[in-house]
């Protein structure tokens, strides 16, 4: 999928953006990505504040057009992480992927990935948007002012990245990832995934609003859903997170 970059200087959310283009009836070719310099108003998982002061970190949204099944859209995040694994991976940082949707350096978020379904009603154009907020120059000091544990690229190199430079050299991980994902969605990119994200029998806490779940890792299902081993047996996890 060859991907097309449209920068914004301030947009309330790149995902929102894309959706709000879509429903508007606008044909929006896959592998349109766009990116903003100063988002405003960027949401994660549970409707939590992403956090990215202007000029600083990278904050953009990438429309995939498919007929996947729903099941599939987890994994197409999962693979989307792999993608910026590797490219911290090319610049010396060592990261490890946690499930479902988020990067982590030494125990610290450096990024985080939100995928959701569109479908407009009577152009019947669909697929998936998938928004990436990847800290690039944060400082320890903006760091600090988060709710978890948070690292940047700055932070891990000592060095300040450009913004456009880090998101071209990030295209063709996404590309190649994307096109793995394609071919058999989760299954696809099983292997390196597990992989990288821990043994099997690892204690884990999974937690779901209020409600918590402790056992081991026992895999992972068909579709990317975590399993779970408790006293119960093996629970398939569908949604949550794994506290930092």
């Amino acid at each position: 999928m060859k991907l097309k970059i449209r920068w914004h200087d301030r947009l309330g959310s790149t995902n929102q953006h894309l959706k709000k283009e879509i429903m508007e009836g606008k044909m929006i070719p896959s592998g349109t990505l766009i990116a903003t310099h100063d988002q405003t108003n960027g949401t994660g998982r549970f409707d939590r504040p992403w956090i990215a002061p202007p000029h600083t970190n990278l904050c953009f949204s990438i429309y995939h057009t498919t007929n996947a099944p729903l099941t599939a859209i987890p994994s197409l995040t999962m693979a989307t992480t792999l993608a910026v694994h590797d490219l911290l991976r090319s610049r010396r940082i060592t990261a490890q992927p946690k499930w479902p949707n988020d990067l982590l350096v030494r125990g610290k978020k450096i990024c985080g990935i939100l995928s959701e379904h569109i479908e407009h009603p009577i152009t019947h154009q669909k697929g998936i948007i998938t928004g990436i907020g990847l800290n690039v120059n944060l400082t320890t000091t903006q760091a600090s002012t988060i709710d978890q544990p948070a690292t940047s690229m700055l932070i891990e190199t000592d060095t300040t990245h450009s913004l456009e430079a880090t998101l071209e050299d990030l295209l063709p991980h996404l590309s190649f990832w994307f096109k793995q994902w394609q071919t058999n969605y989760f299954n696809a990119i099983r292997a390196p995934w597990e992989a990288l994200t821990g043994p099997l029998g690892r204690p884990l806490k999974i937690r779901d609003g209020n409600q918590t779940q402790s056992g081991t890792l026992a895999g992972y299902g068909e579709n990317g859903e975590l399993l779970l081993q408790t006293n119960q047996g093996i629970q398939p996890i569908w949604s949550g997170e794994i506290p930092l």
